[in-house]
């Protein structure tokens, strides 16, 4: 749809972030007129590095606010909401359960209540995740399973996602749900994170560390393919089988952490590097990925990116930021 974003004025909550940064440029090269909240301004994010942050709106604050909510919603017309905007660390979130509730859990029902009010808009995708699934027994996740996440970081993604449904069901607001496994790609500034964390050591010729004994499974997706999933997900939302849903998107090839390193050091050119496993890692689950049949068989989505190609575009992107002095 090459004019569907054309003049649309489009609400992305988390712009700074990895998805936010790269969702948002993809937005303003479709034509989309962009409000970016803002939480912390980070001068490394992507949105700012790239020169894309010149040409949205910013609103600063916190999704929580919901007098901020119902202002941006209404003075600004939104007609298409991205709610991203989440504490995203789940060893923040061991750490700080309150803070996590309080962005992830309170900040959603805010903003699904400021746009159920809001008579311009028009479809609403909120961020869930993998984890709100919790530890099941049968893998990999379909949409179909219990959402029970445990510890802190998981509960506030099932509760996030239950609530936007709740909206999407009692009050017929024009919702998706993404249900997405790890993130990886350029921008991504939390070091402990498998990828730009090992990434960082490999550039630095460094080992990498490993937190967990590194069997933990998951599915990695490049962001660009989830970029393609929201955008297609939002385009999609008038049909009645898409709207209210939650979906699934990943490769359908999970692999384990030592896998993903492994990975990483051979599109690095130093596959003899030896990791350091410290097997510390706390309250996560060991095993989790994901069914993505359903958004290939109702969205026609599709990935394009495998795990090889996608940490060769992200080995580059930080060469090129560690290279400019961050």
């Amino acid at each position: 749809m090459d004019d569907f974003w054309q003049d649309r004025n489009v609400f992305v909550t988390g712009c700074t972030g990895i998805l936010g940064s790269w969702l948002t440029m993809g937005l303003v090269e479709r034509g989309a007129h962009v409000v970016g909240l803002i939480y912390d301004e980070d001068p490394r994010s992507w949105l700012w590095r790239s020169g894309y942050g010149a040409h949205i709106t910013r609103v600063h604050g916190t999704v929580a606010d919901y007098a901020l909510m119902e202002r941006v919603f209404n003075e600004h017309e939104i007609d298409t909401c991205f709610h991203l905007a989440a504490q995203a660390l789940v060893t923040v979130a061991n750490h700080a359960p309150l803070s996590t509730f309080e962005t992830n859990v309170k900040g959603t029902w805010c903003l699904l209540e400021a746009a159920r009010r809001s008579p311009r808009l028009r479809r609403l995708i909120v961020a869930s995740s993998d984890k709100a699934y919790g530890n099941q027994e049968t893998l990999p996740y379909t949409e179909n399973a219990p959402l029970r996440g445990r510890y802190p970081y998981d509960v506030s993604k099932s509760c996030a996602d239950l609530i936007a449904l709740a909206y999407a069901h009692t009050y017929n607001l024009p919702v998706g749900v993404t249900r997405c496994g790890n993130i990886y790609g350029g921008g991504d500034l939390h070091w402990d994170r498998v990828v730009p964390g090992t990434v960082r050591s490999v550039l630095r010729g460094e080992r990498p560390i490993v937190r967990s004994d590194g069997t933990f499974t998951r599915d990695y997706l490049y962001v660009q393919d989830i970029v393609a999933a929201y955008i297609l997900l939002a385009e999609q939302l008038d049909r009645p089988e898409v709207r209210g849903q939650a979906f699934n998107f990943g490769l359908d090839d999970p692999k384990t952490v030592l896998e993903v390193v492994q990975a990483i050091l051979d599109v690095a050119g130093c596959p003899d590097l030896e990791p350091m496993i410290l097997g510390e890692a706390a309250h996560e689950i060991q095993h989790q990925y994901l069914d993505s049949s359903k958004a290939r068989r109702l969205l026609g989505w599709e990935p394009k990116w495998i795990l090889g190609e996608g940490l060769r575009e992200t080995l580059a992107w930080y060469r090129d930021f560690f290279a400019e002095g961050w």
